[in-house]
């Protein structure tokens, strides 16, 4: 039987499929401002255009109980294949730990692929089903060691000209190690809300409360805080920010950004 990663392979195949047998008009719409997932825990409610190339990238530091971390590039590639459908490919992060010791992890994380598509604008609000699955290609430190599936919803509503709120809803089965020395899913369930401002018209700021309540463990809830800029209608720069208010997590984190848009497709 199917587990849960290869349930959602077949999803993030299917979809891929039906894309390409819409045969869209890509091109037609790669006037419009970039959209990035990056910076906020909140994932984008739409999709990148059809035929566009996107690449998310920045850098973080964050520190947990006085042990402090670096990791780069944060590597997004999304693609357009349809006009409310993209593929997406998170490249293997670099996680660089200061501390020595048992408790400290350096090296390549798990990279992983998905699909997003894009279900709204339904009543005025943009909603979308991120299924996606990485896949143990890390450090024998960093890595999970399994192939672990997620499913995201992200949506979004603009309150008025300048106001946005948007959340995101999800489900992971991330793998971890088990007591008797094999491995385990501890199913976790995560929830956020961010509220923009649109301060110029290429500047913004936001914040963020995400929530994350594992099966096993305690709850990791984190305020985020952070600011975007365009510096062109493709090319973002961006400033982020954050907090734990439980034990489970960092105790801050802060990291920027660059994302850059390409329209590598063109059909009339």
């Amino acid at each position: 039987m199917l587990g849960y990663s290869g349930i959602l392979m077949v999803l993030v195949l299917s979809g891929t499929i039906a894309a390409l047998a819409q045969k869209p008009a890509c091109g037609s719409d790669a006037a419009s401002p970039i959209s990035t997932d990056r910076p906020q825990i909140t994932s984008s409610s739409i999709v990148v255009p059809c035929g566009s190339l996107q690449f998310e990238n920045g850098f973080q530091e964050t520190n947990a109980g006085g042990q402090q971390t670096y990791d780069l590039p944060e590597t997004s590639i999304r693609f357009g294949v349809a006009r409310k459908t993209e593929l997406r490919y998170a490249v293997s992060d670099y996680y660089w730990n200061l501390a020595t010791g048992s408790g400290a992890a350096t090296g390549l994380g798990d990279m992983g692929f998905g699909l997003k598509q894009q279900l709204g604008p339904v009543k005025g609000v943009d909603v979308s089903i991120i299924p996606s699955v990485s896949f143990p290609t890390g450090a024998n430190a960093v890595s999970s060691h399994g192939y672990d599936p997620m499913v995201q919803a992200p949506w979004s509503r603009g309150l008025s000209k300048n106001w946005t709120v948007a959340g995101m809803l999800s489900v992971a089965w991330p793998t971890q190690a088990a007591a008797n020395g094999g491995t385990k899913r501890n199913v976790t369930r995560q929830g956020s809300v961010y509220f923009d401002r649109q301060l110029t018209s290429p500047w913004d700021a936001w914040v963020e409360y995400s929530g994350s309540f594992p099966q096993r463990g305690g709850p990791q809830n984190i305020v985020h805080f952070g600011t975007s800029y365009k510096i062109s209608p493709h090319q973002q720069l961006d400033f982020h920010a954050g907090f734990g208010l439980s034990s489970a997590v960092p105790d801050h984190f802060i990291g920027f950004g660059y994302s850059v848009r390409f329209q590598v497709v063109r059909t009339k």
